[in-house]
């Protein structure tokens, strides 16, 4: 009965998933690209590279292998080869997708709190750098996951679908390998959202604290701090992405050390093994949501993005009519 329900749940929630997913980060992509946002250029390097790597993950993931796959067996996408390779690329995906993340929120920790660093760090040049590295090595450490899968059956002489491998699953190498893919996807990442966040939140606190007392001194309580406006507005959009970050993914965190400290057996027959990835790939829709309840410039152009199709469609019915 359990799994008779997951199953209903997730043939809804994927394509809904992949609906809503793909467009939201598409205009996001249009409209930070066009750098109309009031945002820094480095700013805006690093939210493009996660809205690009979340669409990734969402055709990758959720389209091909949640979907395609599931829906249509004998599909392009089916073919064993290709199937590898889609694999290898979701993982890159969901990789390259958590270390932007992560430089983002590096990039404003220097911001905030390193005054010295940040006009040689926080730079469109550095972001590129960044990004382009991390798409490199985010790369290559999943390389090996197209060698982790056969072929599950054949038709038409093909081989079709991804079943692992039995040395995947008894080889101390292989397991090994997923341990350092963990690792690097999920427990790192995870412990320095918190070390960075964490640091932050104090230097902030302390720093806000300092400059309250200091201009009530010198220029009265209610004078306007500018300096203390701008790092609120950066406060509040970083903690605002690495929270719903590590809110969705802390599921993924938990299940995966369950399952070393208790087995993988334990759960094989449990729906557990599926909701923590299920919440996992929310988070590629959610930093939309995100911009759009804390930039006001963002909202102005996504209003216009919204209405420009409806009134061309007005316009069009008015034009036919006459």
């Amino acid at each position: 009965m359990g799994v008779s329900l997951l199953v209903q749940i997730t043939s809804i929630y994927y394509p809904v998933l992949a609906a809503v997913g793909v467009p939201v980060n598409l205009v996001t992509i249009v409209i930070l690209s066009r750098g109309k946002c009031g945002l820094s250029k480095c700013i805006t390097r690093y939210l493009v590279g996660m809205a690009t790597a979340d669409l990734m993950v969402l055709i990758t993931d959720v389209i091909i292998r949640s979907i395609v796959e599931r829906y249509f067996p004998l599909s392009f996408f089916t073919i064993t080869p290709v199937c590898s390779v889609n694999m290898a690329l979701a993982s890159a995906a969901i990789t390259i997708s958590v270390w932007f993340t992560v430089g983002f929120t590096f990039d404003r920790f220097v911001a905030i709190c390193c005054q010295n660093l940040k006009t040689k760090y926080c730079t469109e040049r550095t972001a590129s750098v960044v990004i382009g590295t991390v798409i490199a090595l985010c790369c290559l450490i999943n390389v090996p996951w197209y060698f982790t899968v056969e072929s599950a059956y054949f038709t038409d002489n093909k081989p079709r679908g991804c079943a692992w491998t039995p040395s995947f699953l008894t080889s101390p190498s292989w397991t090994s390998f997923e341990f350092v893919y963990f690792t690097v996807t999920a427990f790192l990442p995870f412990v320095l959202f918190l070390l960075v966040n964490s640091l932050t939140a104090r230097y902030i606190l302390v720093s806000g604290r300092v400059r309250r007392l200091l201009r009530g001194r010198n220029s009265g309580e209610n004078s306007k701090d500018p300096e203390m406006d701008n790092r609120r507005k950066s406060m509040i959009l970083l903690f605002s992405i690495s929270g719903i970050f590590i809110a969705l993914w802390s599921t993924v965190v938990v299940y995966v050390l369950a399952e070393r400290v208790l087995g993988a057996e334990y759960f094989a027959e449990s729906d557990l093994q599926t909701i923590p990835f299920m919440l996992q790939l929310l988070s590629t829709c959610t930093n939309t949501f995100i911009y759009v309840l804390t930039q006001r410039m963002f909202r102005e152009k996504l209003k216009t993005v919204v209405i420009y199709p409806v009134n061309f469609i007005v316009k069009l019915i008015t034009s036919l009519k006459h």
